[in-house]
């Protein structure tokens, strides 16, 4: 695995050009017929963490993230350092955990949440957990929510010292949400000194209805994907439930963002998380994945 850790970085804080993938930066205008895939356990929710990890290997991803918030254990249970085994023996990377939520309503136990997370990822080799902010409403006054989310970073930072492992927050543009600019989290990583620890989850859903703006590929790590493409409900938080996998009627445009941070030579994964049950428990699932990767692919050959 690429040592995170022990990265350069320039006097702004971005990622220098000799840094390998995933979170350097890659030349895609070359060869943009397959872009890096990756695949969230949330999308294949109703399978086995073993059929999860067949499925992504069947789709040709890079890399899978595993979940603990499907009604059931991480892994289903078997242990870490055996879960890890079994996805590098099928070519796949652990590429991250999710998740702590609300990570920045901070206590005691939400500590002990992040400790176990980093503990787990560490076991079974993962190079990232996911932190989601509170979306309750709570915590978003201007002042106050820059403050917390600094605070608590410096709390969180320590935690990861000496440990292979980054800790990706991803900013949710609810209207409710505590985080939703990017700009605010970029601020806040390197207010901390924490560019070589800290780093964000982009969701192409949640950029779209947050009213979109620049991307920071330097500090993104992973890019969830997936789409709507119902035309009449607003674009908004109250469509989260039923994300979709991208086709030419998709409102966010995905394939517009994909193609952004290609252009800007990221060079990590863009993993799908799609969270409506048609997709989840359809029968053709491998063929509707595919599919809808092969359709991406085929947007950017044409750019």
């Amino acid at each position: 695995m690429v040592d995170l850790l022990r990265q350069p970085f320039g006097n702004q804080g971005k990622i220098q050009e000799e840094i390998p993938a995933p979170w350097g930066r890659a030349d895609h205008r070359a060869r943009r017929e397959m872009i890096c895939r990756g695949l969230n356990q949330k999308t294949a929710r109703q399978l086995s963490y073993e059929g999860f990890l067949d499925l992504a290997k069947e789709l040709g991803c890079v890399g899978v993230e595993a979940r603990n918030d499907l009604g059931r254990p991480f892994f289903d249970g078997i242990a870490p350092r055996a879960a890890g085994d079994m996805a590098r023996a099928r070519g796949l990377r652990v590429l991250g955990l999710s998740e702590v939520y609300p990570f920045n309503d901070w206590s005691d136990a939400r500590a002990a949440a992040v400790q176990g997370l980093i503990d787990t990822a560490e076991a079974c080799g993962a190079e990232t957990i996911s932190l989601i902010p509170r979306v309750d409403g709570g915590g978003t006054e201007d002042g106050l929510r820059q403050r917390v989310l600094r605070d608590v970073m410096r709390e969180i930072l320590p935690m990861l010292q000496g440990r292979n492992v980054l800790a990706l927050i991803e900013p949710i543009g609810f209207s409710t949400s505590s985080l939703k600019d990017k700009a605010e989290l970029v601020e806040a990583i390197e207010a901390v000194g924490g560019p070589a620890r800290f780093r964000l989850v982009h969701d192409t859903f949640q950029h779209a209805i947050a009213g979109g703006g620049p991307i920071f590929p330097d500090y993104t790590a992973l890019v969830h994907i997936s789409g709507i493409s119902d035309p009449l409900p607003p674009l908004d938080g109250r469509l989260d439930a039923h994300r979709i996998l991208v086709d030419e009627r998709d409102r966010c445009d995905t394939s517009g963002q994909i193609k952004a941070f290609l252009d800007a030579g990221y060079g990590g994964a863009f993993s799908f998380e799609c969270t409506d049950s048609t997709v989840q428990e359809s029968s053709t699932l491998a063929e509707d994945i595919a599919r809808s990767f092969e359709f991406i692919e085929a947007r950017l050959a044409l750019v």
